[in-house]
């Protein structure tokens, strides 16, 4: 296996300039599939992967500059936690203790907080062994960070394999009995060009039910059938037909922004989850995850906002797969548990194989 890790304090294609203490890490596998990444959000910046004539391009949305990933408001290509999604109200409840945790205007909580960990600076170690190479990023969220309780110790590793997998596992422990939901918020374009829109995609997704949300965009708690309903992805499809629907989900949040349930019980096992294709480059994007849920979005609120190499991100520059548990899960109680207690090891996988042809 021929794999080499760089650490970089710029990388010349995309121009970028960084504060001091924000690096590069560049990954290269046998096929020239190259992942960028960056301890700053533990961010995915850049990822070149083959068409089916075996062209390169970047597929995954990103910045120039460090200052952009911390202003961003779209949390793009970073990991977001201590709770991706939401959780309604201002409070939640852990062992008959009430804790108070940061909200947004509306009374929600979302991805983490105010200062999430897709604005923190982790520590970065690349590594080498027989399974590919990758960065090891390490962060420790203090007790009470955010609202929520117990020293919460970090470790997102990203693995480049000759595969053309990129694997991100989430490895922690809490001092304290926490919740934990954690995410990648990669958005991707699998043309290579994000100045276009993600309208062509065809989508599968193994799940028989979605989360319906309320007007703030929170789970009501119901498990709907996909079946005869705009959500329904169990064979390929277009979001473009899907979106000329009217259903009053879409309206709600402007387009697909939605959980789809992998699982009613969380298993921890790795399960096929989503299947894209592109067929204009023949690209194809298989994920699987130990996670119950993934988080499906069409980049709905992207507005000129000025990406890699002076590209403008708009509406469906780029889609999400967010794996992840369901959100608002402690106000669910037939909803899979985030609750990490004190002491347990928390571990979560999610592979994402590219492949063209």
């Amino acid at each position: 296996m021929d794999i080499k890790t760089t650490g970089h304090s710029s990388v010349a294609d995309e121009q970028a300039v960084l504060a001091p203490e924000v690096q590069l890490y560049s990954v290269e596998n046998a096929r020239g599939t190259r992942l960028t990444l960056s301890n700053c959000g533990a961010a995915v910046v850049s990822l070149y992967v083959a068409d089916a004539d075996g062209n390169l391009a970047d597929v995954v949305l990103g910045y120039d500059n460090a200052e952009d990933y911390l202003n961003d408001d779209y949390y793009i290509g970073t990991v977001v936690g201590r709770y991706a999604n939401r959780i309604a109200g201002d409070t939640i409840r852990i062992n008959d203790r009430s804790y108070k945790i940061s909200t947004r205007q509306g009374g929600y909580h979302q991805h983490g907080g105010v200062v999430g960990f897709n604005k923190k600076i982790f520590d970065a170690e690349p590594f080498s062994n027989e399974n590919g190479s990758g960065v090891v990023f390490r962060y420790t969220s203090p007790d009470l960070e955010e609202g929520f309780p117990g020293e919460f110790r970090l470790e997102v590793v990203y693995t480049l394999d000759d595969l053309d997998q990129w694997t991100v596992e989430y490895k922690g422990v809490s001092s304290k009995t926490t919740l934990v939901n954690l995410t990648q918020h990669a958005y991707f374009n699998l043309t290579g060009n994000p100045a276009g829109s993600i309208d062509d995609h065809e989508f599968r997704i193994f799940s028989q039910h979605y989360l319906p949300v309320n007007p703030q965009q929170v789970p009501t708690g119901e498990l709907a059938q996909v079946a005869d309903t705009p959500f329904d992805f169990t064979e390929f499809r277009n979001i473009a037909g899907g979106l000329l629907r009217d259903h009053e989900q879409l309206a709600l949040s402007n387009g697909y922004d939605h959980s789809f349930v992998l699982e009613k019980e969380h298993s921890a096992e790795l399960k096929h989850a989503v299947t894209v294709r592109e067929p204009a480059s023949g690209r194809r994007l298989d994920v699987y995850t130990t996670e119950p849920a993934v988080h499906f979005y069409t980049g709905n609120f992207l507005h000129d906002i000025k990406g890699k190499n002076k590209v403008v991100y708009n509406k469906r520059s780029g889609f999400c797969l967010e794996t992840q548990h369901f959100p608002d899960s402690p106000n669910h109680a037939h909803f899979p548990s985030t609750e990490l207690k004190a002491g347990e090891q928390f571990y979560s996988k999610t592979i994402y194989r590219f492949s063209a042809g």
